[in-house]
């Protein structure tokens, strides 16, 4: 069941989007975090998969640019009254034309997506074989049909070697740009602090990679701790706080947390490596 935020949000996002795509959007499914049990008020964004009936044309296309918008107003007033930059409660998303549900999900391309202040055409990241399992295993259907009823193909054969590519490429590289001194933080988020959001990703994917199961990054934080050990107790206790909007007495100084974030992704890539 969605959280009463949550749905309150997603509500309203699907309102605005009726309106602007009058009887587009035949199926909106709920995954990320509260596909997982993991949304937390105040702090998660909202991830969704969207099926959409038929193409989306150029002015289609331009309407789902103010939805990207108008659709988040409400979560972005709220973030404004707690002086919030990070935007949770934001609807985060992809959208995928309904005759293509059924194929292998690397061979979908999605119509569009957005991501916190990012749109884009004719990409969505989520569409992976990792946002499929847990589309298929756990999203929530606000609209059409129950996710194990879409014969959906997440492909796990490739789960492994996905998670594997993405910690190879994407994580390692982002890694060795903090140790490199080029760590950059958001709109009015210090770098450090968008460090720290950030690494719990690597030993989720760590995870998934080993054990084929996809977990919150709060169980992600306690993989962590059991797979690679207490050296890095002070980095992924700053991780946990920040998630919870709450001070870490102690925690190292923001030079430090970039370095530990840095070291501490690299060792998880050179395990996973080992394990391959």
């Amino acid at each position: 069941m969605l959280p009463h935020d949550a749905a309150r949000n997603a509500a309203h996002y699907l309102a605005v989007a009726d309106r602007l795509l009058p009887g587009k959007i035949t199926g909106f499914y709920v995954v990320g975090s509260a596909a997982l049990g993991a949304w937390r008020p105040n702090r998660s964004d909202i991830d969704f998969v969207a099926v959409v009936d038929g193409g989306l044309d150029d002015r289609r296309l331009r309407r789902l640019r103010v939805l990207h918008v108008v659709g988040n107003l409400p979560a972005a007033a709220r973030s404004a009254a707690r002086a919030d930059p990070t935007l949770p409660g934001t609807m985060n998303g992809v959208f995928v034309p309904a005759a293509d549900l059924g194929e292998p999900v690397t061979g979908i391309r999605p119509l569009a997506s957005h991501s916190g202040w990012s749109f884009a055409k004719g990409r969505g990241f989520d569409v992976n074989p990792v946002g499929w399992k847990v589309l298929r295993e756990g999203g929530i259907a606000l609209r059409g049909p129950e996710p194990h009823r879409l014969a959906l193909d997440p492909e796990p054969h490739r789960l492994r070697d996905w998670n594997l590519d993405q910690l190879r490429g994407h994580w390692r590289t982002w890694a060795e740009r903090l140790l490199a001194g080029n760590a950059r933080g958001k709109p009015l988020v210090p770098a450090h602090a968008t460090a720290v959001s950030r690494v719990l990703g690597p030993p989720r994917l760590h995870h998934t990679a080993v054990t084929g199961e996809v977990i919150s990054k709060e169980s992600a934080a306690q993989h962590a701790l059991d797979t690679f050990g207490d050296r890095w107790r002070p980095l992924i206790r700053a991780a946990l706080a920040q998630r919870a909007n709450a001070p870490v007495p102690g925690s190292p100084a923001p030079g430090e947390l970039i370095r530990m974030a840095g070291e501490f992704t690299l060792e998880v890539v050179a395990d996973a490596e080992q394990r391959a």
